[in-house]
């Protein structure tokens, strides 16, 4: 299957293992940070981000690191993570993610569900540990 031009869609075949989404983020005022996700942890699951442009801030259990356009960040399954921009400016990435994570997002995002983010985290086997205070 072939998305052309992916922005702002995912790749993504019925059945595959992997997805692959263009993100954006609007950017604004840096502090205090503004999470584009929970801290949560995927128990079976890894994910990978890749910054087009712009740059994104990473926490992995208890290391930050930053990406600029041209970088990439790794989060093995089993690790604490969230991330954000932190900057003014934009930031447009790619996301790496498996079948399961992309499941989880829609999940998370879709109109009438009942159950808590809590629960959503749990039916794809990750960890809802809540938005970080700073």
């Amino acid at each position: 299957m072939l998305a052309a031009p992916l922005a702002g869609k995912s790749l993504a075949v019925d059945g595959a293992d992997l997805v692959l989404a263009e993100w954006r983020d609007p950017g604004g005022v840096p502090h205090p940070p503004r999470y584009i996700a929970p801290l949560h942890i995927h128990n079976a699951d890894d994910e990978a981000w890749y910054v087009l442009e712009g740059t994104l801030r990473f926490r992995l259990d208890d290391d930050e690191v930053e990406a600029d356009a041209g970088g990439a960040v790794l989060a093995r399954r089993g690790v604490a993570h969230t991330y954000w921009n932190p900057r003014a400016d934009p930031a447009r990435y790619l996301l790496v993610m498996t079948s399961r994570i992309a499941a989880l997002i829609d999940a998370l995002h879709a109109e009438g569900e009942t159950r808590s983010p809590a629960e959503i985290f749990e039916a794809y086997e990750s960890t809802l540990i809540g938005w970080p205070s700073h």
